[in-house]
C-alpha cells in the first residue's frame, strides 16, 4: 500500500508539473492580467488584446501563454514587449482530457489496476495500449483485451496536452526582468447582434426606443473586467483558397458520414461601440449591454398596397380579392427625433398599450445598418380592417406582332375597403414595365421611379374608395 501511495503521488506530482508547463517555460496565466480589451465584430470575429506582467530571464526561453481563446487565429498573434524578440510560436489547442491521453500512449505502457469484486483488493498490472480506435485494445501479460478492465495509471502527461489552450513563444530577451507585454490576436467563436424594443403611442405617430446588444461568447475562454467595443460594419475577410473539385467531393463525402449605455465613434468606414465600463464575458454565455434609448421619437404609420408588373402584358380578369395591405412605420434618425447616432443592423420589435394598459406585441422588422439622417422602415404586418379588390377591366394589343415589340393598353380598377372607425390613406404602388403612359386615371399618380407610379387614397371610416386607371404600355 506504502509502495502505491509513492507511485500515486509521483505520478500526480509529474502530471501537476505537466499541466502547468513543462520544465524550463515561463507560465503566465490570467492572474497577470493587468487589462484586456476585446473588440468584437458582426462576423464571429473578434480582436483580443491581452496585457500581462510577466517575469522574463535573458537569453532564449519558452514562454507558454495560457488561457487564451481556443479558436484564436494563430497567425494573427502578435506579441510585444521592450526588449523582446519571438522567435517561434506553436498553438498548442489539443487539451488534457481521458480521450485524448489515451491516444498519446498508442504504443506505449499504462499500469492497469483492478479491484476484486469480492474482496476489494487491487491488483496491478502493466499493459500496452495497442489501438483507441472505436474502443480500447490492450495487451496484457499473456493475451489481449479489449475496453478498459479497471483505472489506468499513467506515468507522465505527454507535453503536448494541456489543460487549457496555450500560445507557446520562443522569446529573445536582452535582459531578465518583468516585463509589460500585450498579446493581441484574432478569434472566432465571439459575435454580436442588435435588438430593439419599441413602443407605439395611443396616436401611433410617436414611439419610445431601446437598444440592446447580445453579445455571445463560444470563444474557450473568458474575458475579465474587458474594455469592450464593438464594431458597426461589413468587414472585407480574405476568402479561403479555392479547394479542387476532386478534394472538394471526398471532403463532403466525409462529412456526411446591465446599466449603462455605448459610446458611438467612426473609424474607418466603420462605427465603434464603446461601452463606459469595465465588463465581464464568460465562456459560453450571452450577455446584454443597453446600446441606445430615444423616447417620444416622431413617426408615421403608413398603409401599402404594392402590385406586380405581370398583368401589364397579359389580358387577366380578377387579379385579387380582399388583397392585404401592408402596415408599415417610418421614422427618420435625426438628432431633431431625439436619435441621430448611427444604429447597428437588427430586429425591431413593437409594442402598444392596449386599453388596460397592458403592452401587445404587434410586428417586427429587421433593419439594415443605418446612418444618421436616414429613414428606418418597419413592416409590422397586414392590416386587419383594410383591404384591396383588383381587376383588370379591359386589355388589348396596339401595335407589335414581333417577340420584341409589343404595345399594350390595360385599364384597371381598384376598391380599397376600410371597415376601421376612422378614415385612413392608403399608398397603392404599381410597378409598370417598359415605356408607359397614363392615359385615364379618376385620381392622379406620382412618378416616383421610371417604372413605378404611386397614388395616394384616402377611404373613409365604414365606406370604400374606387381607383381606376388606364395606361398604354410599350416594351
Amino acid at each position: 500500500m506504502k509502495k502505491r501511495f509513492q507511485l500515486f503521488l509521483i505520478t500526480a506530482c509529474m502530471a501537476l508539473s505537466a499541466i502547468s508547463g513543462t520544465a524550463g517555460e515561463t507560465t503566465t496565466t490570467a492572474a497577470d492580467q493587468t487589462q484586456v480589451a476585446v473588440t468584437i465584430y458582426n462576423q464571429n470575429l473578434a480582436l483580443v488584446k491581452d496585457t500581462r506582467t510577466i517575469q522574463i530571464p535573458s537569453g532564449k526561453t519558452i514562454l507558454a501563454f495560457r488561457e487564451v481563446s481556443s479558436r484564436m487565429q494563430p497567425e494573427t498573434a502578435l506579441l510585444k514587449g521592450d526588449g523582446l524578440k519571438v522567435l517561434e510560436q506553436n498553438f498548442e489547442f489539443d487539451l488534457l482530457t481521458p480521450q485524448s491521453l489515451l491516444a498519446k500512449f498508442v504504443g506505449q505502457q499504462v499500469t492497469v489496476i483492478k479491484k476484486h469484486p469480492g474482496t476489494g483488493e487491487e491488483t496491478t498490472e502493466t499493459a500496452q495500449v495497442l489501438s483507441v480506435n472505436n474502443g480500447v485494445v490492450l495487451k496484457m501479460d499473456s493475451h489481449i483485451e479489449t475496453g478498459i478492465p479497471g483505472r489506468l495509471v499513467f506515468p507522465y502527461v505527454p507535453a503536448n496536452l494541456r489543460d487549457r489552450p496555450t500560445l507557446t513563444m520562443m522569446l529573445e530577451s536582452k535582459n531578465a526582468g518583468t516585463r509589460l507585454v500585450e498579446l493581441s490576436y484574432l478569434t472566432q467563436g465571439m459575435s454580436w447582434k442588435a435588438d430593439y424594443v419599441a413602443e407605439l403611442n395611443p396616436l401611433d405617430n410617436a414611439l419610445d426606443i431601446s437598444g440592446w446588444v447580445t453579445l455571445t461568447n463560444q470563444s474557450g475562454t473568458s474575458y475579465e473586467n474587458c474594455r469592450l467595443k464593438l464594431v458597426a460594419g461589413d468587414i472585407h475577410q480574405a476568402p479561403p483558397e479555392k479547394v479542387p473539385s476532386k478534394m472538394l467531393e471526398r471532403a463532403m463525402s466525409v462529412r456526411e458520414d446591465a446599466a449603462g449605455t455605448m459610446a458611438e465613434e467612426q473609424i474607418f468606414e466603420y462605427h465603434l461601440y464603446s461601452l463606459d465600463r469595465p465588463t465581464t464575458i464568460r465562456d459560453n454565455q450571452r450577455k446584454q449591454v443597453a446600446l441606445l434609448q430615444g423616447s417620444q421619437i416622431p413617426c408615421k404609420k403608413e398603409f401599402l398596397l404594392k402590385g406586380s408588373n405581370y398583368y401589364y402584358r397579359h389580358q387577366y380578369g380578377w387579379i385579387g380579392r380582399k388583397m392585404k395591405v401592408g402596415v408599415f412605420i417610418e421614422l427618420e434618425n435625426t438628432r431633431q427625433n431625439h436619435m441621430g447616432i448611427p444604429v447597428p443592423k437588427g430586429v425591431v420589435r413593437v409594442y402598444k398599450k392596449d386599453t388596460t394598459g397592458s403592452l401587445q406585441f404587434i410586428g417586427e422588422d429587421r433593419i439594415d445598418h443605418t446612418p444618421e439622417n436616414e429613414i428606418i422602415r418597419l413592416k409590422l404586418g397586414d392590416a386587419f380592417d383594410v383591404t384591396a379588390d383588383k381587376k383588370q377591366t379591359s386589355f388589348r394589343k396596339l401595335t407589335g406582332f414581333s417577340a420584341d415589340n409589343y404595345a399594350y393598353e390595360a385599364a384597371f380598377e381598384i376598391v380599397l375597403k376600410n371597415a376601421k372607425k376612422e378614415p385612413v390613406k392608403v399608398t397603392i404602388q404599381e410597378p409598370i414595365p417598359g415605356d408607359w403612359q397614363m392615359i385615364s386615371e379618376s385620381a392622379s399618380h406620382v412618378k416616383t421611379a421610371a417604372n413605378t407610379a404611386v397614388w395616394h387614397i384616402k377611404v373613409p371610416a365604414m365606406g370604400k374608395t374606387v381607383l381606376t386607371y388606364k395606361v398604354n404600355v410599350k416594351i
